[in-house]
């Protein structure tokens, strides 16, 4: 498609797009002060305290400062909008061929492009994304690999789910999983190349090896893979690592929706969530590998951290077992004081846990005719894992997920280490982990260390006959969410840690104490992205879902939305807010981090997801602005005008 600019001007003549907002006059910011009420205050004071020791810790800043723009107020329009200075770029967006030599289908407005054409456009729903830079560290070409979560299928087919057959099921699968396209900047703006020998799409047809204690394992044989070893696709991709070695992760988050269940499900189904008829997604009734009844092994080859190496369109992908199942977010790598690669991911799910891998063997330099991605292939099937528990008086403890350490035993249901890895929530329920406000994204600081997750938000907490609130996790009904932060003893590799909150997201117009949150700066709600940039600034987007965004609580927070904030200070500043009903998600930048990427996701999404809404567009047509068109989740490629960097 042809690029379109959503940007904020300073001559408000100097364009009449409508994806176009003015932003001069200054912005009017609620900033706490001093606390959130006397209601509040016993429940908020424990956190000063450990944002003081945390910032105390870190190392100088950059001369560069964190957050050097003047924000943005909340806005509710189908517009997306970023600060006087700043130029931002859609680009690659929903049924873009994805550039494959040879193999370039046109999108189609309608949405008419068969299964097999969607296979080699980019998929539905981007989310997390990394930028790979080509000849060095050229910070003007390059690769970006990203994720396609999951499919509105009222938009991705003619007539919607009616009739739902079994040429749209396949479309849908290939709507999902992973895209690698070329980028660079020609004519002074950053284009997709197309054809490149790069362009890559991974769907949820596509081979996987199985890496790890998993494979060839009992619980993953099924008739059309007796082996166990080769499992068809990836689902429901989230949010992404890049690793040191230059791969990408993928997490593997809401995977069981895609299974229906039988009249009677098993205790495992039932702790992850299998339901009879699935989530909606209906794929069971045209492929028999979604129907549990028939293949119960089916659903434990999903859940997993997924590696792919960008740079070799031959090779294959690879589900890393070793860092457990789970209805994982993401996977970020830390490295320890020794070289070993340390992962982290959070469980996207009410009362789910964090964990993190720590690697047996230290990273491997390329050589020897091998890429550093080569030489490290098998790195992340050998070491051990670990599940968090925050303790009351901000200490905490990971705790090994490993056949026969305590509970976790023969006598217990674990006939193994790759049934505790497959079972992973039975075993952390078991070692007594903390169950948490579904933890997203995480981030770790580059100045000192800590490691930061979001904690979207928990409706549910302290509902009836539903864990209650304790200490890392201290709001009833919590819709706001907040972040997490900590840092592990000595190194990455510590089985201890202190933690403390960074924020508690919230409101303090709300009437409700827990509802108020202590944002420092620009207010704003469900935190979900997260990532720093190499100035030591962390940026946060939002997932405020549609049916709650612009309602009670929620009203004065806008559409979702991406900020920066300074952790040394906790000032926060709004950057940037997106079109109606979309989820602003994934962050990269260029190694001069003078072009940021991000992605908006499910622009005008319905109240239920996956409706054949009667009219598709009545909530949004971005970027595009077609009339009757067709919204389109795309990359957004963020400037300044002036060509600094990003955020100064």
């Amino acid at each position: 498609m042809a690029s379109k600019d959503f940007d904020t001007m300073e001559d408000s003549n100097r364009s009449s797009n409508p994806s176009i907002h003015v932003v001069s006059d200054p912005v009017r910011r609620t900033v706490l002060r001093g606390g959130v009420g006397v209601a509040a205050s016993a429940l908020f004071a424990p956190l000063a305290a450990g944002c003081a020791s945390a910032a105390s810790r870190e190392k100088p800043r950059p001369l560069l400062p964190v957050i050097g723009f003047k924000g943005v107020p909340a806005l509710a329009t189908d517009t997306l909008v970023v600060p006087e200075g700043y130029v931002a770029t859609a680009i690659a967006a929903w049924g873009e061929p994805v550039g494959v030599p040879g193999h370039m289908p046109t999108w189609r407005g309608d949405a008419s492009n068969s299964a097999a054409e969607q296979a080699l456009q980019m998929g539905m729903h981007h989310d997390g994304i990394h930028f790979y830079a080509i000849d060095g560290n050229s910070s003007t070409h390059g690769l970006l690999a990203m994720n396609h979560e999951y499919t509105d299928d009222g938009l991705l087919h003619v007539g919607g789910m009616n009739p739902w057959t079994a040429e749209k099921v396949k479309k849908a699968q290939a709507a999902h999983g992973l895209a690698v396209i070329e980028v660079e900047i020609k004519d002074g703006a950053w284009q997709m190349v197309r054809p490149s020998r790069y362009a890559r799409r991974v769907t949820g047809q596509t081979p996987f090896a199985v890496g790890g204690p998993c494979a060839g394992h009992a619980l993953f044989k099924t008739a059309a893979d007796p082996e166990g070893r080769t499992v068809l696709g990836t689902l429901n991709n989230c949010a992404s690592g890049k690793t040191p070695w230059g791969t990408y992760l993928s997490g593997e988050e809401n995977f069981m929706g895609y299974f229906s269940g039988g009249d009677k499900l098993s205790a495992h189904e039932k702790r992850w969530g299998m339901r009879k008829g699935g989530w909606g997604y209906r794929w069971h009734e045209h492929d028999e590998r979604f129907d549990a009844a028939k293949n119960p092994n089916e659903p434990n080859r999903f859940g997993w951290v997924v590696e792919i190496d960008p740079f070799d369109p031959t090779s294959t992908p690879v589900k890393r077992t070793a860092l457990g199942r789970a209805a994982h977010e993401g996977a970020w790598v830390g490295v320890t004081q020794d070289g070993r690669a340390v992962v982290y991911s959070g469980e996207d799910a009410r009362f789910e846990y964090i964990y993190k891998f720590v690697s047996r063997d230290k990273i491997a330099p390329a050589g020897r005719g091998l890429t550093q991605a080569q030489a490290n292939r098998s790195l992340l099937d050998h070491g051990t894992l670990y599940v968090a528990r925050f303790n009351a008086d901000g200490s905490g403890n990971w705790l090994p997920l490993v056949h026969g350490s305590g509970p976790l035993t023969v006598a217990n249901g674990f006939a193994d280490q790759g049934e505790v890895l497959i079972k992973a929530r039975q075993a952390s329920d078991l070692l007594g982990a903390t169950k948490m406000d579904r933890p997203e994204w995480l981030a770790i600081d580059p100045n000192s260390g800590w490691v930061y997750c979001t904690l979207t938000n928990n409706s549910a907490r302290g509902a009836k006959e539903l864990p209650g609130v304790d200490a890392a996790n201290p709001r009833a009904n919590n819709v706001m969410g907040q972040i997490i932060r900590w840092q592990d003893d000595r190194d990455f590799d510590g089985t201890a840690f202190q933690w403390n909150h960074l924020v508690l997201a919230g409101d303090p117009a709300n009437e409700r104490a827990e509802a108020k949150g202590n944002i420092q700066g620009d207010i704003y709600a469900c935190p979900d992205g997260i990532a720093f940039d190499a100035r030591g600034g962390l940026w946060i987007q939002t997932d405020m879902g549609p049916t709650a965004m612009h309602k009670g609580e929620l009203k004065n927070v806008g559409n979702n939305q991406m900020l920066a904030c300074d952790v040394a200070t906790g000032q926060t500043r709004r950057f940037l807010t997106g079109p109606t009903h979309c989820e602003i998600t994934g962050l990269t930048w260029t190694p001069d981090g003078t072009t940021m990427f991000l992605n908006v996701q499910h622009p005008g999404e319905t109240p239920s997801e996956r409706s054949d809404p009667a009219e598709p567009t009545q909530y949004s047509n971005w970027p595009d602005y077609q009339p009757g068109g067709r919204p389109r989740s795309a990359t957004v490629v963020v400037r300044k005008r002036d060509g600094g960097v990003i955020g100064s």
